[in-house]
């Protein structure tokens, strides 16, 4: 039986963040994950400018900008044909961290991550599945069991961090897993060659039956994602491979640049979005990235999310493992929930009022006419979604007016 301070549950980029960012702070952290690295992982691969400030702080931005693609902003193509063009360098005198995105397959960037953890003093378990959460008489987290390559072991911790992701086990476990009232949504995801006319700027098309969204990331390679509604998964029952190219051949503006492409992975699935923990803690827990919550792609903030929520949580776990009384230790994890509000909350809103308008056409036609002439509102709002725009830059009212025309 072995004894930790921290145990996080996933060597994603939230608990590769978060791992690091503990050990950091002085705590003794295990991190586990049922994969062996590297493996694949259905995503945009799109880092965001302001991304890259915790990717330098992990020691990870020299070896990632060497593998990854540069991305210099975005295009949204509208069902009406008008385009949403932003770029990241604009005249709002905001900057990120870096003046472009990153576009990196997760085979890279998850593998990198996790070496960086191990290198700050992170014991890194791979290949290990939480079977169950240990939790005392008064249903206190404090620790997990886990199948492991060598069998069954437990792990006891003062503190598990939940950062396993969409179906996070360790959310579902303690009962804080809920699903949004949005509409929900499932992808399917698979890398090109090949494709036609695609440039430095992260491309999505958004059509009435979902939205697709190419980027050029590591290798010369294409990131395709399609989203689509969840109630039409049903049409997939003949392979994720068939719906995902027929689904693009039938695009009018695409099927031509997907002529000669070549499809050079398998086609992966993940979803349904639309999740939230119904708290981002529970005594002896805390959650972080897609286990705490997911609203939907469209914006790609996933990465980003993940990265600064490990990032703010190392200071209430720190606090919480040294907590010598229960209802200190509580105050930490509350103080945490108070945090990630703090931090995400405007972003969240932003990213409602973006999905309200991809599932309504006629909104997200008009808003496009708006933005297609109004350059440097765009690029506000394609700043925001960069992570470098404050929200309220979007959100004060005479800035939402200008989005009426």
């Amino acid at each position: 039986m072995a004894h930790v301070q921290v145990l996080v549950v996933g060597g994603g980029p939230a608990g590769s963040s978060a791992a690091w960012h503990c050990a950091q702070a002085g705590l003794d952290v295990c991190l586990v994950d049922r994969a062996r690295f590297p493996r694949a992982k259905p995503c945009a691969e799109y880092v965001s400018p302001e991304g890259s400030r915790i990717l330098h702080a992990m020691g990870a931005l020299g070896t990632l900008e060497g593998q990854a693609a540069q991305l210099d902003g975005m295009v949204v193509h509208a069902p009406s044909g008008d385009r949403i063009h932003g770029e990241f360098v604009a005249r709002h005198g905001f900057r990120g961290f870096r003046d472009r995105g990153l576009g990196i397959r997760r085979e890279i960037l998850d593998t990198v991550l996790l070496e960086r953890a191990r290198a700050a003093g992170v014991r890194v378990v791979e290949q290990a599945k939480v079977e169950q959460l240990v939790q005392d008489a008064n249903g206190t987290v404090t620790g997990a069991i886990l199948r492991t390559e060598s069998g069954q072991q437990t792990v006891l911790a003062s503190l598990v961090i939940g950062a396993d992701g969409l179906r996070s086990v360790v959310s579902r476990r303690l009962g804080l897993a809920r699903q949004s009232r949005w509409t929900r949504r499932v992808a399917l995801v698979a890398h090109y060659r090949d494709v036609a006319d695609v440039g430095s700027l992260g491309e999505m098309h958004v059509t009435r039956n979902g939205y697709v969204g190419l980027a050029r990331v590591s290798n010369g390679l294409v990131n395709v994602a399609l989203v689509v509604p969840q109630r039409t998964a049903g049409a997939m029952r003949d392979g994720r491979d068939r719906f995902l190219e027929t689904w693009l051949r039938a695009q009018p503006s695409l099927a031509p640049r997907f002529a000669n492409a070549r499809r050079i992975t398998p086609v992966r699935a993940t979803g349904p979005f639309a999740s939230r923990a119904e708290r981002p803690w529970a005594p002896g827990a805390m959650l972080t990235g897609d286990a705490a919550d997911f609203f939907d792609p469209f914006t790609g903030e996933g990465i980003y999310s993940a990265l600064r929520g490990g990032e703010l949580l190392a200071e209430f776990a720190q606090g919480a493992v040294h907590a010598t009384a229960v209802d200190r230790h509580v105050q930490w994890l509350r103080a945490y929930e108070h945090e990630r509000e703090r931090v995400f909350g405007g972003k969240w809103r932003v990213e409602q009022l973006i999905g309200i308008a991809v599932g309504m056409p006629p909104l997200l036609n008009h808003a496009a006419r708006v933005l297609s002439k109004d350059r440097d509102l765009a690029d506000l709002l394609i700043g925001v979604t960069g992570d470098f725009v404050p929200p309220s830059a979007v959100l004060r009212p005479r800035t939402l007016l200008r989005f009426l025309g």
